[in-house]
């Protein structure tokens, strides 16, 4: 039986994004059908390629092994579909646009009809979209992050600060920045919401202020920072998400920044030779406008 390069895509997106939910919104597909190439998949090669824990699949050892290998070739294959798609629209420019779900849409969703060329959004992790833009395949990038590439510049434009955000009604009369030590364990109580397959938020959060890692997974992994948002605002938990998006949300509580705040500053990345300086402007002064300003 011949493979379908479709499973090795859903692989892909799965071994990336840490659980089925996540790829299927990735690849914006149902998630039973991630499930089926999945397990077509590993009927194929004879061997399980992740275990199956609570909301979470964790690559074995043979899955590590099928990743390394197949990696490079399913990322190449996808540039050269964006770029192909690119071919077909001789008349009307085509802008690729990686950036986080939130982002997009608070900034820039409302304006997509409106837009007077094509456009093609990639939401996946940051170091990925950036190799994109590195090899000219993306074209701009929100990023918080802004690491030395070849060929790409970066222009600081706004800033997020991370927090601890509480959910209506949650109980917090236990909560004690002055304890650090009981302080701990009364956040290691509460429910706690995250994101599937990006923790970083939580992990960088949790370092900065108690210099370990959490001790614990969130109790609901949910697709995206939207999600726990409306999660929160109708019952107790608590979650670390940027402020700008729990100001938006009244029955969210910003309840603490840190001992020391967690701040992000927003880059725009986009490739020195990029042959569309006319549309990136025009996307950057709409997401621009409703993000936070950047604080000198």
């Amino acid at each position: 039986m011949m493979v379908n390069l479709e499973w090795f895509r859903t692989f892909k997106a799965i071994y990336e994004r840490g659980s089925m939910t996540a790829a299927a919104e990735h690849l914006l597909v149902s998630q039973p059908g991630v499930s089926l190439h999945l397990s077509s998949l590993e009927n194929h090669v004879g061997y399980k390629l992740f275990e199956r824990r609570p909301r979470q699949l964790v690559p074995t050892e043979r899955g590590k092994q099928l990743y390394n290998a197949i990696v490079d070739p399913i990322s190449r294959l996808e540039e050269i579909e964006v770029k192909s798609q690119r071919s077909t629209f001789e008349d009307r420019p085509t802008i690729t646009l990686g950036m986080c779900f939130e982002t997009f849409q608070l900034s820039l969703e409302e304006a997509v009809p409106e837009l007077p060329f094509n456009l093609i959004l990639e939401f996946g992790e940051y170091r990925q979209l950036l190799k994109k833009l590195e090899n000219q395949v993306t074209d701009l990038v929100v990023t918080p992050q802004s690491p030395e590439l070849g060929g790409v510049r970066y222009e600081r434009f706004s800033q997020e600060t991370i927090v601890l955000a509480a959910g209506k009604g949650l109980d917090v009369s236990g909560f004690d920045p002055a304890a650090p030590d009981g302080l701990r364990e009364w956040l290691q109580e509460q429910p706690w919401y995250g994101i599937a397959g990006d923790n970083d938020h939580m992990l960088r959060f949790w370092k900065q202020n108690f210099r370990q890692s959490p001790g614990f997974r969130p109790n609901y992994i949910v697709p995206n920072f939207h999600s726990i948002l409306r999660n929160l605002s109708r019952a107790p938990g608590l979650a670390i998400i940027p402020d700008f998006l729990c100001r938006q949300v009244p029955e969210v509580t910003v309840l603490w920044e840190g001992y020391q705040p967690l701040v992000n500053q927003l880059h725009f990345a986009r490739h020195k030779n990029s042959k569309h300086d006319a549309e990136l402007a025009q996307i950057m002064a709409l997401v621009r406008r409703k993000m936070p300003p950047l604080v000198l």
